[in-house]
């Protein structure tokens, strides 16, 4: 009895790709080449294959063979799916094809992002690490009509920490297939490079990544851009001549010593315009110091610079794509350690603006370094005051991983936040900012401000915000909140399990959007 028509295509199918993969099994690594396409989902039953134009392009250039074997070879792709095949052609002898989910769709209300952008960085992250898994060092990435989202996919998705390992997953080399617009496939990568460094920052061993050391980091990433950008590395000394009090009893508890990070990138062409200034948190090590941590997931505290891998990781790319706008950004950075020189709860600090601060908790330093900060931000006389921190468990229990928190005073600032985030799909959640957690922090018996709310397990994240408004005056400024959004474990399919680097390419987008406005 003859086999039906298909059941003999598809053993055919598997022997031939069987057989090139024998054959070119011994081919140098180095050689081999893989594309990843895409495939849109049917929107009826009687519609045919919906090839994305460069994955129609492939098609056509092998008489459809490619239509003809995802005919063949099973069910319609579905969004994020993937099908790989070998020997379709000479060029390329690994395609994988990846499911872009339904064409046409764009911004969702109701999930605040563009539901087209997240699909692709989504499936040509899959199709990229496929291709990597199988050793094929270099991958042309079919643009999926949006080059930028598409480079983000491939460059966020192919990122792996393994400084340290022995063995390291081979390294993929992307480019675009086909016609594209070339800056846009090259705006993507710089985005994903950002956040990339990011990424790197923040997984990197706390022991490797000290105060001097993460400085040091960032002033080599900005060395290209030397015309553009100053960087003072400001030691203890002048922490101390600015009377930052709050920073400093953070910082005494540790033998590594604090570093002030000033970077300055003048972007625009007035250099009369008022910056935009970035702060970020820059704990490189939080043990919780005296109020001590549990062990348990201690180790994920070397993340704790998160406020300060992004904001560092912004201004970074700000300058690779020579945005025309003036940045300042600051990264007060220290370690939190537990010793006979640490804070002590009860303890009471001092701050740049003078306000006094009871310290019942050692393990929300933070806010202390913070205030300082904050303070020193407003000499510049800011267009606006944007800071990030890794602040409060508190917000993980609100948000989970979906979104940072934002808390702000204005309007203007929210508006351009959100608009940049639905862009990126890195997304921002507003989080109120009441009088009524104020009241929390300024109720305190031994000083002006108490670094906890009084009523310890409620709105931990909403009394931490209103403890830094203490030290703010700018008519715009916005605390972001970024502890939640720490680590990816499978939530963004396009981010592997590990330091997410979130939301570095939502500030750069933002920032882009600032320097084109008048």
């Amino acid at each position: 009895m003859l086999l039906p028509l298909r059941r003999v295509l598809l053993t055919a199918v598997r022997q031939h790709n069987y057989r090139f993969f024998s054959e070119s099994h011994a081919t140098s690594i180095n050689t081999r080449k893989g594309l990843v396409l895409g495939v849109y989902e049917k929107q009826s039953d009687d519609e045919g294959l919906l090839l994305t134009e460069a994955a129609a392009s492939f098609d056509s250039s092998i008489s459809g063979k490619l239509s003809e074997m995802l005919t063949i070879s099973g069910p319609p792709l579905k969004k994020g799916k993937s099908r790989i095949f070998y020997g379709l052609h000479q060029d390329f002898p690994s395609v994988v094809v990846v499911g872009l989910g339904k064409s046409g769709t764009g911004v969702c209300g109701k999930e605040n992002w563009d539901n087209c952008k997240e699909s692709i960085r989504a499936a040509v992250s899959a199709g990229c690490r496929q291709l990597q898994d199988l050793e094929v060092a270099h991958v042309e990435v079919d643009p999926c009509g949006d080059e930028q989202s598409a480079a983000e996919g491939a460059v966020l998705g192919l990122f792996e920490y393994d400084e340290f390992k022995t063995k390291k997953k081979v390294r993929v080399t992307t480019q675009p297939y086909g016609s594209v617009d070339s800056a846009a496939w090259q705006k993507g990568v710089l985005y994903g490079d950002g956040q990339n460094l990011a990424r790197q920052l923040m997984e990197a061993p706390a022991n490797h990544i000290t105060p001097t050391a993460f400085a040091n980091t960032i002033e080599q990433k900005l060395s290209p851009f030397a015309h553009k950008v100053t960087v003072h590395k400001r030691p203890q000394s002048w922490i101390e001549s600015e009377q930052m009090g709050a920073f400093l009893s953070v910082s005494k508890g540790s033998e590594e010593p604090p570093v002030f990070l000033e970077l300055h990138y003048k972007g625009s062409l007035d250099s009369a315009q008022p910056p935009l200034v970035l702060v970020g948190k820059g704990i490189t090590f939080d043990s919780g110091g005296i109020s001590l941590k549990p062990s348990s997931g201690m180790d994920a505290m070397r993340a704790d610079m998160g406020g300060a891998a992004t904001v560092c990781s912004a201004l970074v790319t700000a300058a690779a794509l020579k945005l025309p706008i003036n940045i300042i950004g600051l990264a007060p950075l220290c370690e939190n350690m537990p010793s006979g020189k640490a804070n002590k709860p009860g303890d009471v600090v001092r701050a740049k603006n003078g306000k006094t601060i009871q310290v019942d908790n050692t393990d929300a330093e933070g806010r202390l370094i913070l205030a300082d900060a904050l303070c020193y931000a407003h000499s510049f006389k800011p267009r606006a005051i944007i800071n990030a921190a890794t602040l409060t468990g508190a917000v993980d229990v609100a948000l989970g991983s979906a979104a940072a928190g934002v808390f702000t005073n204005s309007d203007w600032l929210w508006e351009r936040l959100q608009k940049a985030s639905i862009v990126t799909g890195d997304r921002v959640w507003r989080m109120p900012l009441f009088q009524h957690y104020t009241k929390q922090i300024t109720e305190c018996a031994l000083a002006d401000l108490n670094n906890v709310g009084k009523y310890s397990r409620s709105g931990g994240a909403c009394t931490a915000a209103a403890f830094l408004r203490e030290f703010v005056t700018a008519d715009h400024w916005a605390h972001l909140d970024i502890a939640g959004v720490m680590t990816n474990k499978d939530e963004i399919p396009y981010l592997r399990k590990g330091m997410s680097g979130r939301p570095t390419r939502t500030l750069v987008e933002f920032v882009a959007g600032l320097a084109s406005e008048p």
